[in-house]
């Protein structure tokens, strides 16, 4: 094929960074729990094994029809499909460079680290509880936060009664930790590891 066609990647992630996520700060690892990364995974696995299949016996009997100037099955089938190779491109990528992390073995530790669950209090006395995850598995609906944000970022490594800075657009405030809490230790199932 005529290089003139041919879409040059500058081999960057950022090229197939989906629309409202954060690439990865340089040089640093992509930090998620063992089952933000399974869920990655199986997505990954379901657009390899499932729905590319799919798509391509759509747009493989779409062609099949002939003219493809207002073929819309074709075009849209290869737009789809173009969608499905950019989202296993990203996955592929993030899950590489994925660092697991298993938040349980912090214990009783009132240090906060990744994973931690964390109840702060703002100097107005109104309480907050947010889960410090990976950047792949923040879901604000659930008060899980990256660990890249800052939030996350004023409060790790501090501790229970500790008061934090916290830089907001509206000036700096100091924000009291009242709780730290770590997912509980599960124990082995027979038969696994």
């Amino acid at each position: 094929m005529n290089k003139a066609f041919v879409k040059e990647s500058s081999g960057d992630e950022d090229d197939d960074l989906p629309e409202g996520a954060t690439p990865l700060p340089p040089g640093s690892k992509n930090y998620i729990s063992a089952q933000g990364y399974q869920r990655l995974r199986d997505e990954l696995m379901h657009l390899i094994d499932v729905a590319r299949p799919e798509v391509v016996q759509i747009v493989s009997w779409a062609a099949s029809n002939g003219d493809r100037s207002e073929n819309g099955d074709y075009h849209y089938g290869k737009k789809r499909l173009r969608e499905i190779d950019r989202r296993i491109r990203f996955l592929t990528r993030r899950l590489d460079k994925a660092e697991v992390v298993d938040p349980s073995l912090q214990g009783d530790n009132d240090q906060i680290f990744f994973g931690a669950t964390v109840t702060y209090a703002n100097q107005a006395g109104e309480e907050t509880t947010v889960t410090i995850v990976g950047m792949d598995e923040v879901d604000l609906d659930s008060n899980h936060v990256s660990w890249i944000s800052p939030i996350a970022r004023a409060l790790i490594k501090a501790r229970e009664g500790d008061t934090v800075p916290l830089r907001t657009p509206n000036g700096v405030e100091q924000i009291d930790i009242l709780e730290v809490r770590y997912p509980e230790r599960q124990a082995a199932q027979p038969g696994r590891a």
